[in-house]
């Protein structure tokens, strides 16, 4: 068993850690992290630079990109053996409801999953690191949950977001689907040093769609919540009022 570690809060965050250590006795460890923390990035690779890895005291490798770069380069050329697991977090506030498509955190996982990797994105729900001993216990026990009973469909791509509890790991877990946001508040307009005007994006927008069955919901009543999740945005529903509304071009 070998598993791939990466994150979004860059590579000396106290949560990559935990989660290095949830990991350790599962197999061999790789860990490809961001040199700084990439927050908000989404599944961004960068293009117009070269990267460069870079390998910390502890031995664990940073990359002065994305956390897509980290598992991407990880993949295609870093390791000399494949993962059988990618595993990202633990991230430093949650990746809920619409805010997963921002999420580096789970861009990570998600890059893995493209890759045919089977990947798992942990979040905290609040940021701070309160209990995070709590949370690498509920990751490891997830891990060992789907090492044991993996599901029919592999790859998966799983985003679990965990209660800072200090019992976290005994708290219910549940299979949840993405609820939804409010749109994000208003920019914030300073004036720079030099007199220039700068912005700041606002704070996310509050919860709209959270009711029973949500990761909203369930972490709001003290349960980890599991949501599986994939790539395809195709909206399937509508996709046959638009084939209505294409105009249908006669034949010769």
């Amino acid at each position: 068993m070998r598993i791939l570690i990466a994150n979004d809060d860059g590579y000396l965050a106290p949560g990559l850690a935990a989660l290095v250590k949830a990991c350790e006795g599962l197999g061999e460890l790789d860990v490809v992290a961001p040199e700084q923390n990439a927050s908000g990035t989404s599944n961004s690779l960068t293009l117009n630079r070269p990267l460069s890895v870079y390998t910390a005291s502890n031995g664990v490798r940073y990359i002065n990109g994305t956390p897509s770069d980290c598992v991407h380069i990880a993949l295609t050329g870093l390791l000399t053996q494949r993962p059988d697991l990618v595993v990202s977090g633990i991230n430093q506030g949650a990746n809920m409801g619409d805010d997963t498509l921002y999420s580096g955190t789970v861009a990570a996982a998600m890059e893995g999953f493209l890759f045919g990797v089977p990947s798992i994105a942990f979040s905290q729900i609040e940021k701070g690191w309160a209990h995070l001993d709590a949370a690498a216990r509920v990751a490891r026990e997830v891990i060992e949950q789907v090492l044991r009973h993996t599901p029919a469909r592999s790859p998966f791509l799983l985003n679990v977001n965990i209660p800072n509890h200090a019992d976290a790991d005994r708290l219910p877990r549940q299979i949840t689907r993405l609820g939804r946001r409010h749109a994000s508040e208003a920019v914030i307009r300073q004036t720079s040093p030099r007199g220039e005007t700068v912005y700041w994006i606002g704070a996310a927008g509050d919860a709209r769609e959270a009711g029973e069955g949500t990761d909203f919901h369930a972490t709001a009543n003290g349960t980890v919540s599991i949501t599986p999740l994939q790539v395809d945005l195709t909206d399937h529903a509508a996709v046959p009022e638009w084939q209505r509304w294409l105009p249908q071009r006669g034949g010769a």
